[in-house]
């Protein structure tokens, strides 16, 4: 069983989360057996492009609107991320390179940890997509890693 599946169409979102999973000591998280995911993360352009995802994880990451027609995926949950209120991850503002991103509501990791809502700096890479740097993010916060450690350092 896989901790964590992306589906993409060339973001990088899975380089991303592994990068950020590297650079903290690896997976913190314990996955459960069993043939599914115990996080799925559908990118922007791959929920664009009308994936239709079927099977079952513990927790579905998906882009807000674009995301809802991926589903009948079975999952015990589903965080969104996107530009909307609705969302559980957002954007609040951007500065320049540095995004401020604001978890919406409370989210249970994938071992069952609680992130409380709060605002929390990210770092855009050199021609990195708001949303796709937002669900890399969201995929980390998922899989364990503080939102301190997803900041660039003193802001």
């Amino acid at each position: 069983m896989e901790c964590f599946q992306v589906f993409e169409a060339g973001e990088g979102i899975e380089a991303a989360i592994l990068r950020g999973l590297s650079a903290r000591g690896g997976l913190r998280a314990r996955c459960s057996s069993g043939n599914h995911p115990a996080l799925l993360v559908v990118s922007p352009r791959a929920a664009e492009q009308g994936l239709k995802l079927s099977g079952e994880c513990r927790t579905v990451l998906l882009p807000g609107e674009t995301g809802r027609a991926a589903l009948p995926l079975r999952a015990a949950s589903a965080v969104s991320y996107g530009v909307s209120p609705r969302d559980s991850l957002t954007i609040s503002s951007r500065e320049g390179d540095l995004l401020w991103a604001a978890l919406q509501r409370e989210l249970v990791t994938v071992d069952g940890r609680v992130v409380e809502r709060q605002e929390f700096p990210l770092a855009l890479g050199p021609g990195e997509e708001e949303l796709s740097a937002l669900a890399a993010a969201g995929a980390l916060l998922l899989l364990g890693v503080p939102p301190e450690e997803l900041s660039p350092g003193p802001v």
